[in-house]
């Protein structure tokens, strides 16, 4: 079965929202190394990052910059797309999830293939981790008190979940690894 990962921008108080207005002063070598490795040759995309990420990374891909080979795996990569709205796609290998959101995602992970991954996508993330899809959630937190904007958790039940890895950047950002820990169903 096909493992699914979540990768986050966070700050110190949870916010994961907009991070391109916080998170860059913190980007580095180590940083860019950790995001790299989250990729995979599926990626799960909420409406909002697709179009963030259709928005620019095609065109960097053809400026062949230094992150060029990244925005190729990118562009290469499988896209399923989760937007309740119909979409017409401008990058290639993008498709829209049909049907309801955890039934899709429980039969991707049936098929063929390597890992999954998600990148942003907070409200895909909330539902995935609800529904106990989610494998690992990669977190990299920033030593920042962000104060507003939607945060990662919301009002809801507890879930627990286990630290698989840290390592601390220089810059300060923690590269936090959990997984869904055993339910205590008291």
């Amino acid at each position: 079965m096909r493992t699914i990962a979540a990768g986050l921008f966070i700050s110190l108080d949870g916010v994961v929202q907009d991070p391109a207005d916080w998170h860059f002063p913190y980007f580095d070598d180590a940083m860019g190394a950790a995001v790299e490795a989250q990729m995979a040759d599926t990626l799960i995309l909420g409406r909002v990052t697709y179009d963030s990420f259709a928005g620019a990374w095609p065109e960097r891909e053809a400026e062949g910059g230094e992150d060029a080979g990244f925005a190729k795996a990118l562009g290469d990569a499988r896209k399923i797309i989760v937007s309740r709205q119909p979409l017409e796609f401008t990058w290639r290998n993008c498709e829209l999830l049909q049907g309801d959101l955890v039934e899709a995602v429980t039969a991707l992970k049936r098929e063929e293939g390597g890992r999954i991954a998600i990148s942003g996508s907070v409200s895909v993330v909330r539902q995935l981790l609800e529904a106990g899809l989610l494998d690992e959630l990669h977190l990299l937190v920033h030593p920042i008190a962000v104060r507003k904007g939607e945060r990662l958790f919301d009002e809801g039940s507890p879930i627990p979940l286990e630290l698989v890895s840290s390592e601390t950047f220089p810059t300060g950002v923690l590269n936090l690894v959990y997984r869904p820990a055993a339910r205590n169903e008291s």
